[in-house]
């Protein structure tokens, strides 16, 4: 079984059909993700993420991510019988069991509750199981790898909501965290925590990486870092092109939002044609896409492979542990994945380049799920929490 950390299709429905959940049961080549493909890559559980854009007012970003949540709620309702809700590790052996995949959620920014501890607790009531603790910008409260350093990792509020999420059993991720934030972190939590997609930065410098002291420290907290496959993460030099690429264009005036042409769920009454007609569809402008696709021209793009997929698992489980690694291939957060993991049906690919380089079959059923199991069962959820769900 596969237990995948981090799957980014409720975003990709958002943008393409306005969240409508039909047809999934049959192949969709616009995205890396549908029913067929997860069972024939070996998907046994999957938490689905919910994202909105950190640039969206508080009250936005808190009605986006309520948004998403519905549309991952539909889209199990929708496929009974090939899909079923989870919350605990114990739901997701009986849904195994039962050869459906387990459906968990993940809310993927700490910008989602618009600093309302109340909204962390009815994301909770709504089945949410981890929330990252921020995405691409910083937070009041938290430092991204991604933007200038602010607070210098977590603030008092930030190591607050540590404690609520704990309480809850809300398990805390540690992806898209500057490396100060991920050791605030480990120095605040008293359980396990999660990378549910994130890999290893010794052997690609990105700052989306983990290094090596904060694996070290990962052990110890009994936590897990999921391997993601995001080639400018894994290919050294893709990352490197895509950092001259972005300088290119940032000095052409030109950047990459993650907040435009944001589109709100359906009105009501309101046709998929008619949501997606009212704000385009994608983060990058035409002007945007044609420059870069000028440098590719003047600069081929490396490709990232299967082969430097193994690298980081390989390095994750030498620094860390066997213990501590699992699988987070952020399948349709990226427009493309490396060569040969292409959708999600590719698993059994890269579990025989493992299985190659020397994994055991009882290391690589940590990898693939037992790890993460262990992580879910560390965190109860608080019996009060007992899930609201939707109707298809």
């Amino acid at each position: 079984m596969i237990f995948d950390g981090h799957n980014d299709l409720p975003e990709a429905l958002r943008t393409h059909v306005g969240y409508c959940v039909d047809g999934l049961d049959r192949l969709q080549p616009q995205y890396q993700t549908d029913l067929v493909r997860l069972e024939q890559g070996g998907v046994g559980a999957q938490f689905w993420s919910a994202w909105v854009p950190a640039s969206l007012a508080p009250g936005d970003a808190v009605q986006g991510t309520l948004e998403q949540i519905d549309c991952i709620h539909r889209l199990i309702a929708a496929y009974p019988g090939r899909l079923v809700f989870a919350r605990t590790g114990d739901d997701v052996r009986a849904a195994v069991a039962s050869g459906r995949i387990a459906s968990l959620i993940g809310v993927e920014g700490g910008h989602s509750i618009g600093r309302s501890p109340a909204v962390l607790r009815v994301f909770a009531r709504l089945g949410v199981r981890y929330m990252t603790l921020t995405h691409s910008d910083n937070i009041p409260w938290a430092d991204s790898a991604t933007d200038e350093p602010a607070v210098g990792g977590l603030t008092d509020e930030g190591r607050a909501i540590i404690t609520l999420m704990e309480q809850l059993g809300v398990i805390v991720d540690l992806s898209h965290v500057a490396a100060t934030t991920m050791r605030d972190a480990l120095d605040a939590a008293t359980r396990p925590v999660l990378f549910s997609h994130s890999s290893a930065f010794a052997v690609t410098p990105h700052p989306r990486n983990v290094p090596d002291d904060v694996l070290t420290r990962l052990a110890v907290n009994g936590g897990v870092v999921q391997a993601t496959f995001v080639p400018g993460f894994v290919s050294t030099a893709l990352f490197q092109w895509e950092q001259a690429y972005r300088e290119h264009l940032a000095g052409l005036g030109l950047r990459r939002d993650f907040g435009d042409n944001w589109a709100p769920a359906p009105r009501a009454g309101e046709t998929t044609e008619q949501t997606v007609s009212r704000a385009g569809a994608g983060h990058e402008t035409d002007e945007y896409r044609r420059a870069r696709a000028a440098f590719a021209a003047e600069h081929p793009k490396p490709a990232a492979t299967i082969a430097d997929v193994v690298a980081h698992i390989g390095h994750l489980r030498d620094v860390a542990g066997v213990d501590h690694v699992g699988l987070g291939g952020d399948y349709d957060g990226v427009e493309r994945q490396p060569d040969g993991l292409e959708d999600v049906s590719c698993y059994p690919h890269l579990l025989t380049a493992l299985a190659e380089a020397g994994w055991s079959s009882s290391d690589l059923a940590k990898l693939t799920g037992d790890n993460v199991l262990r992580v879910l069962d560390a965190n109860p959820v608080a019996p009060w929490t007992e899930p609201v769900q939707f109707p298809a």
